[in-house]
């Protein structure tokens, strides 16, 4: 069992930094292109195809690692642990992002949130467009942020680890069946 647990454990810190780092590549040009403020869902499914392909990878090495069996439990673990290592790598560049490279960000984002609730709805009161303000200043906080985009990643991460065990999947009584 001890030698089991250690290639999982590596194997998590392994590909998740390495989740955390394409995914902060991936941020750096975003902003890069100054794209940062007006991203849409082909921006947001960059990253969740590189989450894909990181976690699929991972449980693949993992099922190498176990001489090709793989449990369904097995994978969820793997794929669980590689996202919360990608994720805190990730926060943490959100966090330096957010406090010294762009420190208007929040700022910006809200000025940028006004504008579009106008765009969108012209007859919208200064009270109502304050209270929508309110509300997205509130989701802007960085625990809400990071509370949120480890619930967001934690639901992709275990779907995609779901569906990789399913498709990885080898137990031992495939092989003493055949």
């Amino acid at each position: 069992m001890e030698s089991q647990q250690k290639p999982t454990n590596k194997i998590m810190l392994n590909y998740g930094v390495i989740l955390g780092i394409v995914l902060i590549l991936i941020n750096v040009i975003i902003y890069a292109m100054g794209m940062i403020y007006d991203q849409d869902w082909k921006t947001g499914s960059i990253g969740i195809i590189a989450m894909i392909a990181v976690i699929f990878a991972g449980i693949k090495k993992f099922r190498e690692f176990n001489d090709g069996f793989l449990s369904i439990g097995n994978a969820l673990k793997t794929g669980l642990g590689i996202a919360i290592i990608g994720a805190i790598v990730s926060l943490v560049y959100t966090l330096i992002f957010m406090n010294f490279i762009e420190p208007e960000f929040i700022a910006n984002t809200m000025a940028g949130a006004e504008q579009k609730m106008i765009e969108q709805n012209p007859n919208l009161t200064d009270e109502q467009i304050e209270q929508g303000l309110a509300f997205t200043e509130k989701l802007l906080s960085p625990g809400i942020m990071i509370a949120m985009a480890l619930i967001w990643t934690l639901f992709l991460a275990f779907i995609i680890s779901l569906i990789s065990g399913l498709i990885l999947k080898k137990s031992n009584e495939e092989v003493t069946s055949i």
